[in-house]
């Protein structure tokens, strides 16, 4: 076989829709025998029905065989784990060979084998006789197997080699992962229907191309032919509102059944609609991955995915960057999300060469792309949920792109085109960008973005909506600024939304590591942990990422005045009346709101009497049980205060401090609490033995620290090895210890100053003051110091229950929260930062508490921040015998750095004179 031919197939025959039908079926999944070669160049005397394969080993499909002991895994984002010399691959080809035999039921004729997805160079053979091969991994492939099925029993034999010409276009940011590893029959279905199903001025308009005749009972249609048209009154598919119409197509030897949703796409005056009103993409990136199959996603798991999304108020997915099973689909228009179906194309290592002989511009593979748009479109045409096809992801720019365009074009003219990587948008119909600034965001929306070179192709960018199909790279700890994108997306009508990068962690299930990344099996060419950049972790369990999404999705608001609160309905299609409010102080019961279907102002309940600081909450729920979420399930919610805290300066004054610290034996004694007289440091709080605290101005950094350079310049700058030196120890009225804290070989350095005072409790006052011309953000400014681990558990009051930064935490209320210490991590694949608790107003440690004036910052762990910082993976992490608690001022903003822009100017934490204020109190 040709590894290195630029066709797409042979042998194969058309591409058709994905549809239900009563045709008989046989499912050949299940245990097929298997054999891995290390090379291409093996003899195929396999495929014959006698071949003795007793000696191989059993492998399901659908599967990928690097996860069942077979070859080797790797993982890359840009780079090719080859050379880029297209059409060539290298003499090193893992090649598997399957076999299955099955029993052909009686009476059976005909049939067609149906392939949803092998990765990546398919060659099939039926009892003997080569049927074709097949390239484009993530896409349907059929061939006709009527004249070679024998009654009783049949044997199917499969070469699926990983390299060929094919895979230049196939370079998606994910693992390298071969096999059958979607679904396999045989079918004798040959139906093929294109359903047309638009809405406008309240009425829905029906046509169908293709043979046969077409029934919507519920509509009262019946007996349609092809080509004509009726208009009924109905119910328009969206989103929130996914209402679906059961279909009959009926042909003489079959009939099939599909689900018809009405709605209209269109785009007027620069605006993306649908249904003829504005539609705002609150959108995640998804590849399919499971942390033990990859991309051989079982059934309940896609299911899975739809309803955590939709109980995080997404309301878009891009199937990046390929189609996903033809399930995934059905599920989007059965519970409602906006999809961009994306093509199999991907060219993205070509940028490392300077896009030369990039398979996009060369006319040799203008027929393998052609061919992907036509598998895709056809294959996924009759889906309401799919309202733009997308030529496929950073594959340069190039001739075959208009190719791919125009057939599409011709083929389906009721849906966008989308491709991001000609910013030219020559091809397309809405401008699309990733990792777009929000100021360039801004610039867009207002049409004020710098203008293309040829002003015909500028004038029609300029009449486009955009979105991002990419933003928010949500890697480790965050994103950071997702509420200001939202923000300007709200803003601006043209701009319609966009995509977070991505649904989930790929990281594979390891023995060892807990989960892997790239470089964990030993790839000489691989990105990392670039691949653990997820909305949730591998076991699907949220991540701050997610909570903080699903806040800045939400769709109703709250508008807090005096008394009173209004509510503002933000769906786009839908009312409010699918919704129950509550309200409630901390404390005491949740009170219903009456609001109307509309939204609009309600008053807020009365105060409880109480004293202290106290806040109302208001709750959307849902009203009733919905497909995706259950009756009582929160959809948004808001707080203001409604009485602030004592004045924490009249506190102070009427506390009457006294010095109470006394000297001797080496020590500085303050009741049960001690200092080390020579260092004035902290050695004993209220009967604990304890270290600190003193400055610090290190944090383990972040993925987005780290891929956006702050950590080099952090560790160029020795921030991570700080050195401490006591200047004076001074008693009087107060304990006054000043300390210069400075990283060696730089002129740079904090004086910090801390006055101790004593009544029974401890207040400190930290004053601290920058030296140097400080040119670059700092990671963190706050107090560490270490407990015995009889500490196990924190109480707080302040933002919780989850972390949260200075530009993320938006998922953060106000409330008082209790967690073990084991339960203040935050479980990121690859350990960095997390925990934070901001905003902390008090908090208990058991032994003692800890009291802001007025706030804090709070982390507590059982490991070091040199600890967290050397972990490559959880498993490296291990409690030792002291907490580790850290008290801040401030930390620098997480951004998105990781792909895309840092933190936004209003959260970078900059060297600056600060007072730190904090009181121990015993328990």
């Amino acid at each position: 076989m040709d590894l290195e031919t630029f066709t797409p197939g042979s042998g194969r025959l058309e591409p058709r829709a994905a549809l239900r039908s009563d045709a008989p079926t046989l499912d050949l999944n299940g245990t097929w025998r298997f054999r891995l070669s290390p090379t291409a160049n093996i003899p195929d005397d396999f495929a014959r029905p006698d071949f003795d394969d007793a000696d191989w080993d059993d492998l399901p499909v659908p599967s990928h065989w690097p996860l069942h002991g077979h070859g080797a895994l790797a993982y890359t984002n840009v780079s090719f784990p080859f050379p880029i010399d297209p059409p060539h691959v290298p003499d090193e080809n893992p090649t598997g060979d399957y076999r299955r035999a099955f029993d052909l039921p009686a009476g059976w004729t005909g049939g067609r084998l149906r392939f949803e997805g092998v990765d990546s160079f398919a060659t099939v053979w039926l009892n003997g006789h080569e049927l074709g091969f097949s390239t484009g991994s993530r896409l349907a492939v059929e061939f006709d197997a009527g004249p070679w099925l024998r009654p009783g029993r049949n044997v199917l034999a499969v070469r699926v080699h990983q390299w060929s010409a094919a895979s230049y276009l196939e370079d998606q940011d994910m693992w390298w992962l071969p096999g059958i590893f979607r679904d396999v029959t045989l079918t004798r279905s040959t139906a093929d229907v294109f359903v047309h199903a638009s809405y406008a001025d309240g009425r829905g308009t029906l046509s169908f191309d293709g043979p046969g005749r077409l029934s919507v009972p519920e509509l009262g249609v019946a007996d349609l032919e092809p080509g004509a048209e009726v208009t009924v009154e109905i119910t328009p598919w969206t989103a929130e509102t996914p209402r679906l119409y059961d279909a009959i197509v009926t042909f003489p030897e079959e009939s099939v059944r599909l689900r018809v949703g009405f709605r209209t796409i269109s785009i007027a005056d620069g605006v993306l609609l649908a249904n003829g009103r504005p539609l705002l993409l609150k959108g995640v990136n998804r590849h399919e991955f499971h942390p033990e199959h990859g991309r051989a996603v079982p059934y309940e798991t896609m299911r899975a995915d739809v309803l955590l999304m939709k109980r995080h108020n997404v309301n878009a997915v891009r199937t990046s960057h390929y189609p996903p099973h033809p399930d995934f689909l059905d599920l989007c228009d059965e519970l409602g999300l906006w999809v961009i179906d994306e093509c199999d194309l991907e060219t993205h290592g070509f940028g490392q060469v300077g896009w030369r002989a990039n398979p996009t511009d060369d006319p040799r593979y203008a027929d393998a792309l052609l061919d992907r748009m036509r598998r895709m479109v056809e294959r996924d045409k009759n889906h309401p949920s799919v309202i733009m096809w997308s030529l496929g992801n950073e594959a340069g720019v190039g001739r075959n792109l208009a190719v791919m365009a125009g057939w599409a074009r011709e083929r389906d003219p009721s849906r966008p085109l989308h491709y991001e990587g000609d910013w030219s948008c020559a091809h397309t119909d809405v401008y699309s960008r990733m990792y777009a600034s929000h100021a360039e965001v801004e610039a867009i929306g207002r049409l004020a973005e710098d203008p293309l070179d040829d002003l015909e192709l500028d004038a029609r960018r300029r009449a486009m909506p955009f979105l991002q199909c990419e933003y928010a790279h949500a890697m480790g700890n965050g994103p950071g600024g997702l509420a200001e994108y939202q923000e300007l997306f709200e803003r601006y009508p043209r701009l319609a939304g966009g995509f977070v990068w991505e649904w989930i962690d790929h990281g594979l299930a390891h023995p060892v590591f807990g989960y892997a990344y790239g470089g964990d099996y030993g790839e000489s060419v691989h990105d990392g942990n670039f691949v653990i950049d997820g909305l949730v972790f591998p076991d699907r369990t949220p991540s701050p990422g997610l909570l903080d999404l699903k806040k800045v999705f939400e769709p109703v608001k709250f508008e807090f005045g005096d008394g009173v609160v209004r509510v503002v309905n933000c769906h786009d299609f839908a009312d409010l009346s699918h919704l129950e409010f509550h309200a409630s102080v901390e404390g005491s019961a949740e009170r219903r709101l009456e609001v109307p279907a509309r939204g609009g102002e309600v008053k807020l309940p009365d105060v409880p009497a109480g004293t202290g600081e106290q806040w109302v909450t208001v709750r959307a729920v849902l009203a009733g049980d919905q497909p995706w979420a259950g009756a009582g399930h929160e959809v948004a919610w808001g707080q203001t205060l409604l009485t602030p805290p004592p004045s924490r300066s009249d506190e102070a004054a009427a506390g009457a401090w006294s010095a109470g610290l006394v000297a001797g034996g080496g020590e500085i004694a303050a009741g049960d609490s001690a200092f080390d007289a020579e260092t004035g440091r902290l050695v004993r709080l209220f009967g604990l033995e304890v270290e600190g605290p003193r400055l610090d101005l290190w944090r383990a950094p972040t993925d987005n620290d780290r891929y956006g350079g702050l950590e080099e310049k952090w560790r160029a700058l020795g921030l991570h090895r700080l050195t401490h030196r006591v200047d004076a120890v001074e008693l009087g009225d107060a304990l006054t210890v000043r300390t210069r804290v400075a990283p060696a070989a730089t002129d740079l350095g904090m004086r910090a100053t801390y006055r101790w005072t004593f009544d029974g409790g401890l207040r400190l006052v930290v004053d601290i003051e920058p030296e140097g011309d400080w040119r670059d953000p700092i990671p963190r400014l706050g107090l560490t110091m270490s407990l015995p681990l009889v500490v196990d558990r924190v109480t707080w009051f302040g933002l919780g229950p989850g972390e949260a930064y200075p530009d993320t935490g938006l998922a953060a209320r106000v409330g008082r929260w209790s967690a073990t210490i084991e339960e203040l991590q935050t479980p990121y694949v690859y350990p960095q930062e997390n925990g934070h608790r901001a905003e902390v107003r008090w908090a208990s440690f058991g032994a003692f508490k800890v009291s802001g004036e007025p706030v804090f910052g709070m982390t507590a762990r059982p490991w070091s921040i040199d600890e967290l910082t050397a972990a490559r993976h959880r498993p490296d992490l291990v409690a030792g015998d002291r907490v580790h608690l850290h008290l801040d001022l401030a930390h620098q903003g997480i951004g998105t750095a990781s792909c895309g822009p840092g933190a936004l100017p209003d959260y970078e934490l900059r060297a600056h004179r600060a007072t730190f204020s904090l009181r121990f109190d015993p328990a």
